[in-house]
């Protein structure tokens, strides 16, 4: 038994030991690494940013392996196409989309703050404030464990979804078949961003949904934005010491959306389909922001729904993975019983089950 905890890895702070843990630096060291374990017949999870992982007190049977591969080459440059970059798979994301603002690259401003590794992105096709990581990415390079070879995927091969792609469903318990090297990305150049979406984002920016504004504004406001919900990432806060939103946002077919009350939000979803709010549902189920931090609560304090955010399960110190998951049900449990609505959790759970 290695020495290093998943507490240490992983940004809700909670997760006992790794059997053995190896870091990979190098493109040539991930593969390495992950044909050992292989080639050993050992359990694999791959960590980078450790942003939406949540692992069981036990710890981890296996090989935890930290991709810590970092870098960036622009492939190709012009006016007409925009520009192509490649961005090693542990790479911070939010370090790569600083880059490309100052840069004049744009596409991926609106997803500024979201922690992690840019290789996590495609897997849970990452998203907010009405943008997809999948509308910007070119390819994905990546190693194939079956085949024991590097299996390049273009976007219309990876099944893209709703925080979903083929990356997503080819995982099982944590171990992916395919293990991200590289994401290249395809760009526009230009200090203006993509057309401005969301509600909430174009108001604060003073623009009509649909809308373009700089750039760097649309970072400033997102940064903004998430930091008032505690969505940025800050040692100093315990509401960021979370897996980010916890749950997904539920999408139903139009004769299941007719049950909710009339003022639940609605959004499209594609034919036949609407999506509606998770944090809408917590809230009118009677969970409050900071629910759980009363000393007589089910986790006695240890975890709460974020004070500035209710989709956020935060461990307020000292926690454990049992107690954010015993949290988890709980929410869940009442938004059921309330809407009869399931809600499906958004980070990977390793040993666990909801």
């Amino acid at each position: 038994m290695s020495e290093t905890l998943l507490s240490s890895l992983t940004t809700s702070a909670v997760g006992g030991p790794a059997a053995r843990f190896e870091e990979a630096r190098t493109e040539a060291e991930i593969v390495d690494a992950v044909r050992t374990a292989d080639d050993a017949g050992e359990p694999l999870l791959i960590v980078s940013g450790g942003s939406n992982l949540l692992v069981a007190d036990e710890g981890y049977p296996g090989t935890v392996l930290k991709v810590a591969s970092e870098g960036l080459e622009v492939d190709s440059a012009d006016a007409c196409g925009g520009v192509s970059v490649g961005v090693q798979a542990g790479h911070p994301w939010d370090d790569f989309v600083d880059h490309a603002v100052h840069h004049a690259w744009s596409g991926v401003e609106a997803l500024s703050g979201i922690p992690g590794s840019t290789g996590a992105t495609p897997v849970q096709n990452v998203g907010a404030y009405g943008s997809d990581v999948s509308q910007t990415i070119w390819q994905v390079r990546t190693w194939d464990r079956e085949a024991g070879a590097v299996k390049t995927f273009v976007p219309s091969e990876l099944k893209f979804g709703y925080r979903d792609s083929l990356l997503k469903q080819t995982t099982r318990e944590g171990s992916p078949r395919y293990v991200v090297l590289r994401v290249d990305f395809q760009l526009a150049l230009g200090r203006m961003s993509s057309p401005v979406r969301y509600a909430e984002l174009a108001r604060a920016l003073g623009v009509e949904p649909g809308q373009r504004a700089s750039a760097l504004d649309v970072r400033r406001e997102v940064l903004r934005l998430r930091g008032s919900k505690g969505m940025v990432l800050d040692a100093d806060d315990r509401d960021t010491y979370s897996t980010g939103s916890f749950f997904t946002n539920p999408i139903l077919s139009l004769e299941a959306a007719r049950s909710l009350p009339s003022e639940a939000p609605r959004y499209p979803a594609g034919e036949g389909l609407v999506k509606t709010s998770a944090a809408w549902l917590i809230e009118q189920a009677g969970f409050h922001k900071g629910y759980g931090l009363e000393d007589d609560s089910v986790t006695g304090g240890r975890a709460s729904l974020s004070t500035k955010h209710t989709l956020a399960i935060t461990n307020r110190g000292g926690a454990s993975a049992k107690d954010l998951l015993a949290l988890a049900r709980e929410v869940r449990d009442g938004v059921r019983a309330r809407f009869g609505i399931e809600l499906t959790n958004e980070p990977l759970l390793i040993g666990l089950a909801l």
